[in-house]
C-alpha cells in the first residue's frame, strides 16, 4: 500500500484541521496510507510521526490550529537537518510528501523537490494571504473576521471615552488583515507595510475627521509597517531559522505620536495571536477541505512539485516554485477605496 506523508509548518492558523482530514478522507478512499508527521519539519527530522485514520481526524473540522503541532524549524539550518530529512523519508517508506504551509514551509519543499524528495505537493496557508498563485490562502478569512469584530467592538468603546484607538494587527510585509479588516471594520486610517507611514499625515486626517464634529477615530496599522524615516519597530533582534525578526510595537509608537501632535487622547490595542486562534469560518473550513482533496488528487496523478490553488472559483495546480518565488502584496486599487473613507 502506497504511504503519503502530511506536515503542517510555520504559523499557525484556522483552517489546518479540516485539510488534515480532507487529506485523510481522500487518501483512504484512494486506498493509501495517511502517516502525520509532527510539529512540521522537525518532525521529519526527528522522525516523529503518527498514523493517521478516521477515528484520529474525527471531530477536528470545526477546531483551529493543528492536530499534528507545527514549529518554524528549517533543515537547511539544522545540522545534517538535510539528510536526516532525506533518510527518514526513505525510512518511513513514504512514497509522497503533503506539505501545508505559507512562504516558509513551502518554500523548504520547493527546495527538497530537488534536493532528493521529488514526490512533493504543496497546499497554501497563511492568515497573511501573502502566497502567490492563488488567490485566497486558507486562515485569512477566519483572520479577517476576528480582526473586523475587535474593531467593531473598539468603535463602541473610543466612542463613548471620545479617544483616538490605534489596532495593531498582523501583516509583516503585506498589510492584507489590515487593508481587509479596516475597510469591513469602518476604519478612519489603514496603514501597511507597502507604504511608509506619514505620520503628519496621519494626524492632519485625525483633525479634519475632529474639525467636523467626530471626537474618536480608529486608526488599523499593520505590525510590519514603518515610518517614513524609520525601520521596523521589533520586539526583538533575533531571528528565527528563516531569517524572521519578531515583530509588534508599531502601535505603541504610532498611538504616542498621535497623542503629541494631535493632543487627542490615544489607546492602542494589539490584537496579537488572538487573529491566528479559534474555529475556522465556513469558507476556511470548505477551502482547507477543497485543497485537501486536491492535494491527493496532485498524489495520485504524479503531478509532484506543483500546489493547490484557488483561482477564483475553482481549485487548480500550480507550481511549488513559482508560488514562493515572492509575495503577494495589497492590491493598490483596493488601498485607493479604502482611501475614500480616510479621515
Amino acid at each position: 500500500m502506497a504511504k503519503i506523508g502530511i506536515l503542517t509548518g510555520g504559523g499557525d492558523c484556522p483552517g489546518l484541521n479540516p485539510v488534515i482530514r480532507a487529506v485523510v478522507r481522500k487518501a483512504l478512499n484512494e486506498g493509501y496510507e495517511v502517516v502525520g508527521i509532527k510539529n512540521g519539519w522537525k518532525g521529519l527530522i526527528e522522525a516523529d510521526t503518527v498514523k493517521l485514520d478516521l477515528s484520529y481526524v474525527s471531530g477536528i473540522l470545526p477546531k483551529g490550529g493543528t492536530i499534528l503541532g507545527t514549529s518554524r524549524t528549517n533543515p537547511y539550518k539544522k545540522e545534517d537537518g538535510l539528510r536526516k530529512v532525506q533518510e527518514n523519508y526513505k525510512k518511513l517508506g513514504l512514497d509522497a510528501l503533503i506539505a501545508v504551509g505559507g512562504e516558509d514551509t513551502l518554500g523548504v519543499a520547493s527546495k527538497l523537490t530537488k534536493d532528493g524528495i521529488p514526490n512533493i505537493v504543496g497546499v497554501p496557508k497563511t492568515i497573511d494571504n501573502d502566497l502567490s498563485a492563488t488567490d485566497y490562502t486558507f486562515g485569512f478569512d477566519t483572520a479577517i473576521n476576528t480582526a473586523t469584530e475587535c474593531i467593531d467592538r473598539l468603535h463602541t468603546t473610543a466612542e463613548s471615552h471620545h479617544r483616538i484607538i490605534v489596532v495593531e494587527v498582523m501583516g509583516r510585509h503585506a498589510g492584507w488583515i489590515a487593508i481587509e479588516s479596516g475597510i469591513a471594520g469602518g476604519a478612519d486610517i489603514i496603514l501597511i507595510p507597502e507604504l511608509p507611514i506619514d505620520i503628519e499625515e496621519v494626524c492632519m486626517l485625525i483633525k479634519k475627521r475632529h474639525g467636523r464634529g467626530k471626537t474618536f477615530s480608529i486608526v488599523v496599522v499593520a505590525e510590519g509597517a514603518q515610518f517614513k524615516e524609520g525601520t521596523m519597530v521589533l520586539q526583538e533582534q533575533a531571528r528565527d531559522e528563516f531569517g524572521h525578526v519578531r515583530l509588534g510595537g508599531i502601535g505603541e509608537r504610532l498611538g504616542q505620536e498621535i497623542e503629541k501632535r494631535t493632543g487627542f487622547e490615544t489607546r492602542v490595542s494589539v490584537l496579537g495571536h488572538i487573529q491566528r486562534g479559534g474555529t475556522p469560518t465556513a469558507f476556511d473550513r470548505i477551502l482547507g477541505t477543497r485543497f485537501g482533496v486536491k492535494a491527493v488528487e496532485l498524489v495520485k496523478n504524479k503531478k509532484f512539485g506543483r500546489m493547490a490553488a484557488l483561482s477564483g472559483m475553482k481549485i487548480i495546480d500550480v507550481a511549488l516554485e513559482e508560488a514562493v518565488k515572492e509575495l503577494k502584496t495589497v492590491d493598490m486599487d483596493l488601498y485607493d477605496i479604502a482611501k475614500v473613507f480616510f479621515g
